[in-house]
């Protein structure tokens, strides 16, 4: 049975642990697996413009011994004289894996349930489940077992990362806490299935519009842009709306002293991040950028080898 990768809860949390304990291995021993040897080519297909997603799983599917093939819709058929379905099926005859960046889920479901080798979804407008990955290999590496550690994510709670922190976050047991404005809140059924999720590990998901009170004793501080692509247009009004967000020194001192700061990067100092908490020693954005490298060699691998006829 063919496994993909299209939203944090894709992967159960013994199969989470799995992939970021392998991750672990990788970073020590960066060529181990040869999964890809042939070398076997995997589709990387961009709609939106990338940096670190691009080099990220460029460079892994050439560690892991393939060819990476990269793509975008503007130069292909995908969507546009083509279905997604049509091109899932002339793909997965020829390539190894499927990674996509792109805007509707809808579509990497489309994808996948046409496809017998695995579909990763590096980027949609819900769910940004590699750069969890990545984070919870971070957290790991700095604080230790997230279970029971307290995560606190301040700015748009209805924004692609949030969906994914609170995933990804109960899913490893961690007890998360967002925070956004009145109406900047999560979407309700993946809220709902984040507490359903949180009963089985121990985990919690708490909502707040005050980010004060998501600060209080976190072990981990989160934020992101509150200007994703494509919303460049409301910046002003979203500016104000986001007063009292800017995760400052103000706001740190909240937290625990020995907190550590993730964002996914790219970041605007002195919006939904200060120039002093995002270049602090708190901040440790640079490895967790590293660690996208890592933990999506790692989910290749684990999904290959669970994919094999």
């Amino acid at each position: 049975m063919t496994r993909h990768f299209l939203r944090d809860d894709d992967l159960s949390p013994k199969e989470q642990a799995e992939v970021l304990e392998l991750a672990a291995q990788l970073k020590k021993d960066p060529y181990s697996s040869q999964v890809f040897a042939g070398p076997k080519t995997v589709a990387l297909i961009f709609d939106k413009t990338s940096t670190r997603t691009r080099v990220s799983f460029a460079v892994g599917v050439s560690d892991l011994g393939g060819v990476p093939l990269i793509m975008d819709s503007g130069t292909s058929q995908l969507g546009g004289k083509e279905s997604v379905a049509d091109t899932a099926k002339v793909l997965e005859r020829q390539v190894a894996a499927i990674v996509w960046r792109t805007f509707a889920q809808s579509g990497l479901e489309e994808m996948a349930a046409n496809s017998r080798v695995p579909v990763i979804n590096s980027l949609s407008d819900e769910f940004h489940p590699c750069q969890l990955l990545a984070d919870l290999m971070t957290i790991r590496e700095k604080i230790g077992d997230p279970s029971g550690k307290v995560l606190a994510y301040l700015g748009d709670a209805s924004n692609n990362m949030c969906h994914s922190y609170m995933l990804a976050g109960v899913t490893a047991g961690m007890k998360v806490r967002v925070a956004g404005p009145a109406g900047y809140q999560p979407n309700q059924k993946v809220y709902r299935k984040a507490e359903e999720i949180a009963l089985q590990t121990g985990g919690s998901i708490d909502i707040y519009t005050d980010p004060k009170l998501a600060l209080v004793d976190s072990d981990v501080v989160a934020t992101d842009t509150w200007i994703s692509m494509g919303q460049e247009a409301e910046k002003a009004q979203k500016v104000k709306e986001f007063a009292g967000f800017t995760l400052d020194s103000e706001l740190m001192s909240i937290a625990r002293p020995e907190a550590i700061v993730l964002h996914c990067l790219p970041a605007y100092r002195g919006y939904e991040i200060s120039a002093e908490v995002l270049d602090g020693p708190q901040s440790v954005v640079w490895d967790q950028a590293e660690n996208r490298l890592h933990a999506q060699k790692a989910l290749m691998v684990w999904l290959a080898e669970r994919s094999k006829a």
